[in-house]
């Protein structure tokens, strides 16, 4: 095999469909496509900070495997089938990646043993052809907002490099937006997709609780966790997440439900659906840009139906008391004997969970089940709700405080405004980048992303997706590589 190469200024522009394409007709090599995204995280990452570990040796042991056993099959190869052949990706560093220490963005866990094998999401995506490159920052422990990592510095948004990349899997939504991989992986507990996906302007994916297994993935709350991808295209998001379903029975919680793809249905477009915007809390607690980038979405989707579900800011308080608790009892010896190595504002975080009462956290499950079940009447009668990602777009770094509509809010909590109550009752959602004029702060020029959850009933992440796809067609939606003052 002698492919074409194209330069490293084309490639990183590509998506992950795109490259496994260009593997498949011999017109690069997966040895050339995984040099490329080495070298953008080279040349970036100085900036950006979205990487921990780079994997770099067995980056391209992998690649010069793939390529050697396409060599050798003279042009038609069992790999031509995979759909993510030799596509460079990267994982939020709670992933395990053999080898290496399961830093879950601590101190401690940096010193941990190293796993002994990757994590199952990694090995699917790697059995779909995908070329592992690193792991990713992340607030610690999963436990935030923002990704201002004290132990690995905070991950800048390439978009606007003084500004958060959110969180908690920043580094994962910044590596995508800075064209450093077309794929990155993380976690979402309180909205640690979505968040991210919004400032960082990309596309993020939680499905919905349990489709796909943690196994092999350090956890934040068991019964709140969910892994899911980001991409700069919704193709490339349903390429992994296809490749990523399937049950698992070394995660309890996985679902035993057979693969339901995704990706042959995304050009039934948005035709059919019941489409709902979700107004007051909603509303409420986003800027008036945000309320535009939700307006806008409905409008292109032809949905003109308001509706609400009752007591949302009660659903985010179980939220916060349920995550506080387990997450608590996961590190309560380290709190014990090693408190002076968490993050400060992760430790009283922990700390104040340890001590809160039983009663109180049986009350708050007892308003998850009802808030589940409110939302299970709603789509009777909707199939898709439209809600703000975040009250605002990305906030400088070190931001204490925001306002919103006259409100003052913590920035670092108050970014989870919108996706706690949807995370806690494990409704699938595809978080969508809109740019919006006038979307930065005052004091700054030029438009920053704000994202769109498009809200789908349990297991129905074809319709997020669907609805998804036809806003990228329409051009309401977009997902653009970060200008950081490089040509490649």
């Amino acid at each position: 095999m002698d492919p074409v190469s194209k330069t490293a200024e084309t490639w990183f522009r590509q998506g992950a469909a795109r490259m496994a394409e260009a593997v498949r007709a011999r017109e690069v090599s997966v040895t050339a496509l995984v040099e490329d995204s080495l070298q953008r995280i080279s040349r970036t990452d100085d900036r950006v900070n979205a990487f921990t570990d780079v994997t770099t040796v067995r980056a391209l042991q992998r690649a010069a495997e793939l390529d050697a056993q396409l060599a050798s099959d003279d042009g038609v190869s069992a790999l031509d089938a995979l759909p993510l052949l030799g596509v460079p990706f990267a994982v939020k560093n709670l992933f395990d990646i053999e080898g290496l220490p399961t830093r879950a963005g601590s101190w401690i866990g940096r010193y941990s043993a190293p796993a002994t094998q990757d994590g199952a999401l990694v090995r699917r995506m790697e059995a779909a052809g995908a070329v592992l490159v690193g792991g990713l920052n992340m607030d610690e422990y999963a436990y935030g907002f923002t990704t201002e990592n004290s132990h690995d510095g905070p991950t800048h948004n390439p978009h606007d490099l003084t500004r958060i990349a959110g969180g908690s899997s920043g580094g994962s939504a910044a590596a995508v937006a800075a064209g450093q991989v077309p794929i990155a992986l993380g976690s979402d507990t309180n909205g640690s997709i979505r968040v991210p996906s919004s400032l960082c302007g990309v596309f993020g994916l939680k499905p919905t609780y349990g489709r796909l297994t943690r196994a092999g993935s350090y956890p934040f709350v068991a019964s709140l966790d969910h892994l899911g991808p980001f991409a700069r295209s919704v193709h490339d998001l349903a390429l992994s997440y296809d490749a990523m379903q399937g049950p698992d029975h070394d995660d309890p919680a996985c679902a035993q439900r057979v693969v339901e793809r995704t990706l042959g249905e995304l050009g039934r477009g948005a035709d059919g659906l019941r489409i709902a915007v979700l107004d007051g809390y909603f509303q409420e607690h986003a800027g008036e840009q945000v309320r535009a980038a939700v307006s806008r979405v409905a409008a292109a989707l032809g949905a003109s139906r308001h509706v609400e579900l009752p007591e949302v800011a009660r659903a985010r308080a179980a939220a916060f008391l349920i995550s506080n608790a387990e997450g608590a009892q996961l590190h309560l010896p380290d709190l014990r004997t090693r408190a002076g190595d968490f993050e400060p504002l992760s430790r009283d975080r922990f700390l104040a969970g340890a001590l809160l009462p039983a009663a109180w956290v049986v009350q708050a499950q007892r308003v998850r089940r009802w808030f589940a079940l409110q939302a299970a009447e709603l789509f009777r009668t909707t199939d898709l709700l439209l809600a703000p990602a975040t009250p605002c777009p990305a906030t400088p770094i070190g931001t204490e405080w925001i306002e919103i509509n006259g409100k003052r809010f913590p920035a670092r909590p108050s970014m989870g405004l919108m996706t706690q109550p949807i995370s806690c009752i494990g409704l699938p959602v595809c978080c969508v980048p809109v740019w919006m004029e006038g979307s930065a702060l005052p004091g700054t020029n030029g438009a920053l992303p704000v994202g769109v959850q498009l809200i789908a009933a349990p297991w129905r992440e074809d319709i997020a997706l669907r609805a998804a796809a036809a806003l990228e067609a329409a051009g309401v939606v977009t997902a653009p590589v970060a200008v950081l003052g490089d040509s490649a």
